[in-house]
């Protein structure tokens, strides 16, 4: 019985703290030859409680998909987590052992991104401009960063993401949506990203799902 089940396994079940963060994730799987890895099979869930709930109840909450996915990732926020007080590395070390006491054993992971997922989506591309509404304005999108203070120095990335974000698109005009996320994740540079939890979500697909490898 366990080999049959091993044998219809998909491939990862995602559980995302909101839609934003899906869709920002789904935008980064779509990327296999960027990522270095092979198609992945994979199913969504967004957990009702956001945050809090993956953190606290996401071992509950993807208990009965043990048997139909070989893996799982979690993934939330650390601010808005409810203990913002805590590390990343040590949110995702109680996530984890949640979700292996759980049944998962070394099959899933936690990413918890630090501060939030808008930490994500900044980087030097012209490609962000455009997405966001900014192509061809003046001062353009670093500049404007940078007058409202999100930006000193040579910080790549606001100390904000999130309140840069969403000044960045009222000021263009354009609407805040989860379609955004997908849209800079399938088009900005995977390999200028140094956000650490960034660096663990690839390398763990790429652990799991190496381009060397078959479903």
């Amino acid at each position: 019985m366990t080999e049959l089940l091993t044998d219809t396994r998909k491939d990862l079940i995602i559980l995302t703290a909101d839609k934003n963060m899906e869709f920002a994730v789904k935008g980064i799987l779509s990327r296999q030859r960027s990522l270095n890895i092979r198609e992945v099979i994979a199913d969504f869930r967004v957990h009702p409680e956001n945050d809090p709930g993956c953190l606290l109840r996401s071992h509950e909450f993807i208990k009965p998909f043990i048997n139909q996915y070989e893996h799982a990732l979690v993934l939330l926020d650390r601010e808005g987590s409810g203990q913002d007080h805590k590390s990343r590395e040590v949110l995702e070390s109680e996530i984890e052992n949640k979700l292996s006491e759980s049944g998962w054993n070394n099959r899933a992971a936690a990413i918890v991104i630090d501060p939030e997922l808008e930490i994500w989506i900044w980087s030097i591309s012209p490609h962000l401009e455009s997405v966001l509404g900014w192509h061809g304005k003046s001062p353009n999108l670093r500049n404007w960063l940078q007058d409202r203070q999100f930006l000193t120095g040579n910080q790549i990335k606001p100390t904000q993401p999130k309140e840069a974000l969403e000044q960045a698109l009222r000021t263009a005009k354009k609407a805040r949506s989860s379609s955004i996320y997908q849209q800079v994740a399938q088009k900005v540079s995977l390999e200028r990203c140094t956000d650490s939890s960034f660096i663990k979500f690839k390398s763990l697909l790429q652990l799991w799902f190496s381009a060397t490898t078959s479903p």
